[in-house]
């Protein structure tokens, strides 16, 4: 399998070339790098502080509990689904025993 090529992103002012993993595309790193440097944006638009290293680390902050949240929503949903699919997996087979 051939290296896949470095992607160009720019964060917070500052020029990166990363080269995605077995799992990621350039498409995928590129929208990341975006997500990222509007996170580290919104940040400095709400502090003073023009440290980018303490931005960087606030905006890692909200992606973390942005993701835990999403992670803890997710588990809820998927549970819901597992019960609602054993209920009508037992259903199902309550009307085949009966129709047979």
């Amino acid at each position: 399998m051939a290296d896949k090529q470095a992607v160009r992103v720019e964060i917070y002012d500052q020029v990166y070339h990363l080269r995605p993993g077995a799992d990621s595309d350039a498409e995928q790193i590129a929208r990341a790098a975006g997500y990222v440097d509007s996170k580290i944006r919104a940040m400095a638009a709400k502090t003073r502080d023009v440290d980018s290293l303490r931005l960087a680390v606030l905006a890692a902050l909200h992606i973390a509990d942005e993701y835990h949240t999403l992670q803890t929503r997710y588990e809820a949903l998927r549970g819901a689904v597992e019960q609602k699919s054993a209920e009508m997996a037992r259903l199902l087979d309550r009307e085949l025993r009966s129709a047979g």
